[in-house]
């Protein structure tokens, strides 16, 4: 060997650098386990929370005519204002309360996005955040993105209704944030309007912002009324309300929402859009914005899901599964304790392998897990979809 050769640099393989995670306790959801087991076992999936049946084809009409007419270039930052403008009246003609287009509404690229955005903007390190157990699945790892502390806040055991007294006392002077979730995923429970009333009495004389996730906001049933942050001005005055086309809409896959909030929060989380997505899909906005010109569209929602949700339910009246009260949402929960003794991560799988029929146990919406021997199930399928899960349910 010669001294040059011998100054030469390591041939070592190539390697990829260690480095610390920033979301070490996340690993695969039980949304990708299920639905792996359920498409392994041909299960009918009433697992993840989207739609088998298409959307109405004028909406896919709308973004096509948006496409040949050109709108195929970046859009403004915020949204394309008429889709903007379109929110806007939405949120004033159903809960009385009027958003600029121009500085309160920003269009994002789903619910999930916006509700990361919103934390990232006014959440510091170290400061914490109050989330309601069990809560969706994005919740806390966006928190701890930000550097925030999630505190955990169970909702009432079995009723899932909020616990205003226990919120009060997880409320520190490092309380930066509140999320709730109305109609609630996993649940299907739907606030009152005393609730909203009591969380905005509550809030009052603090200083802690709210996200209020109301993507299944069109999913309220028996008459009941959607008890948005924007009908109390309280709430409203500190929120960020997140909305979802894709839920609405039959359309989960274009990923396409809406936030609402004051023009002093909206500049904060306007901020943090632009770097983290800055734009969303310009032809599916000017379709969007053309579709919702017809009101109906939306406002016969609660009608159709209401004839699913009683379908999936007289189908299990005289079964061995105790239904939940299911008032919102296209999710029905059920307590499986009359049939099996087996936990309901257990229960679920058993469930795919031997009857043919995927859910989602709740216990993973936990962050202790608390295993209450529930499965959750999307009923947001077609009618012929849900006749045969059911068939196959009526076995247990």
């Amino acid at each position: 060997m010669t001294i040059a050769s011998a100054a030469l640099p390591s041939q070592a393989l190539p390697r990829t650098p260690r480095f610390e995670s920033k979301l070490p306790a996340v690993g695969t959801t039980i949304f990708a386990v299920m639905s792996a087991l359920a498409a392994e076992h041909k299960a009918v999936n009433l697992g993840q929370g989207f739609p088998d049946f298409a959307c109405d084809p004028a909406l896919i009409e709308a973004v096509h005519q948006a496409m040949l007419a050109g709108h195929n270039q970046y859009p403004p930052m915020p949204g394309v204002p008429a889709l903007r403008q379109a929110v806007a009246d939405k949120i004033r003609a159903q809960h009385g309360r009027g958003y600029s287009p121009d500085s309160e509404i920003t269009i994002t690229a789903g619910a999930t996005q916006g509700i990361l955005t919103a934390i990232l903007a006014c959440v510091h390190p170290g400061d914490e955040v109050i989330v309601l157990d069990p809560c969706y699945d994005s919740y806390i790892p966006n928190i701890e993105l930000a550097g925030g502390v999630p505190v955990r806040v169970p909702l009432t055991p079995g009723s899932f209704r909020p616990d205003l007294a226990a919120i009060a006392a997880a409320i520190t002077p490092r309380t930066r944030l509140l999320i709730i979730n109305t109609p609630h995923n996993p649940s299907a429970t739907v606030w009152t309007a005393e609730e909203m009333r009591a969380l905005e009495d509550l809030l009052a004389p603090t200083e802690v912002l709210l996200i209020s996730d109301e993507v299944y906001e069109h999913m309220v049933f028996d008459g009941a009324e959607h008890q948005s942050a924007a009908r109390f001005p309280g709430l409203a005055a500190r929120a960020f309300i997140n909305s979802s086309f894709g839920k609405t809409f039959h359309v989960t896959g274009w990923k396409v929402g809406s936030v609402a909030a004051p023009a002093a929060l909206m500049a904060e989380f306007r901020k943090v859009h632009q770097f983290n997505v800055f734009t969303v899909n310009t032809p599916v906005q000017h379709g969007l914005a053309s579709y919702l010109a017809d009101p109906a569209r939306y406002l016969e929602l609660p009608a159709f899901y209401q004839g699913k949700r009683d379908l999936f339910r007289a189908g299990l009246e005289n079964s061995r599964l105790k239904l939940l009260p299911c008032n919102g949402s296209f999710f029905q929960c059920v307590d499986f304790s009359a049939v099996s003794d087996l936990g309901d991560v257990e229960f679920s799988q058993w469930l795919v392998r031997e009857i043919g029929v995927a859910g989602i146990p709740l216990s993973p919406f936990y962050g202790d897990g608390f295993d209450q021997r529930m499965v959750r199930f999307c009923f947001a399928k077609e009618d012929a979809t849900l006749q045969l899960a059911l068939e196959r349910l009526r076995r247990l």
